[in-house]
């Protein structure tokens, strides 16, 4: 959307979080989220850790779930095969990510994305438990 319109729909409330990050911005609407809790269906975020906080202020409901590098190393070593970023672009991310890391703490769950399918299964069954919690509530 234009810039414009972002700014505008800000002003309005639309968003359910919203930042600014590297320059870029980057937001959910808080309309289709609502819908679909409504209708019963669950909602899967893939956002920072900036907007899971403001999630959590806005649905204190949310269940948070973090995904974690299982190493610096590797963190490091998956942002430069993306090639994407130049030297000093990449401590930038790294120094954003160092700060992130020490947020985990405050996230219901820590899921740690070594192997792709078993962290997806991880999460997987985080969602399942967490149905299964509120079906009985």
């Amino acid at each position: 959307m234009s810039p414009e319109t972002f700014r505008r729909l800000i002003e309005e409330g639309a968003f359910l979080e919203w930042a600014e990050v590297f320059g870029h911005r980057y937001g959910t609407l808080l309309g289709p989220i609502a819908d679909a809790l409504e209708a019963g269906r669950d909602v899967l975020l893939e956002i920072d850790v900036q907007g899971a906080a403001t999630v959590r202020d806005r649905m204190p409901g949310a269940v948070l779930i973090f995904l974690r590098p299982p190493s610096e190393d590797e963190l490091l070593r998956r942002l430069r095969a993306r090639h994407t970023e130049d030297e000093a672009e990449l401590a930038r991310r790294l120094s954003s990510a160092r700060h992130e890391l020490a947020q985990a703490a405050w996230f219901h769950h820590v899921v740690v994305n070594d192997d792709v399918e078993r962290a997806a299964a991880q999460v997987a069954a985080i969602i399942d438990g967490v149905r299964k919690e509120t079906s009985r509530s």
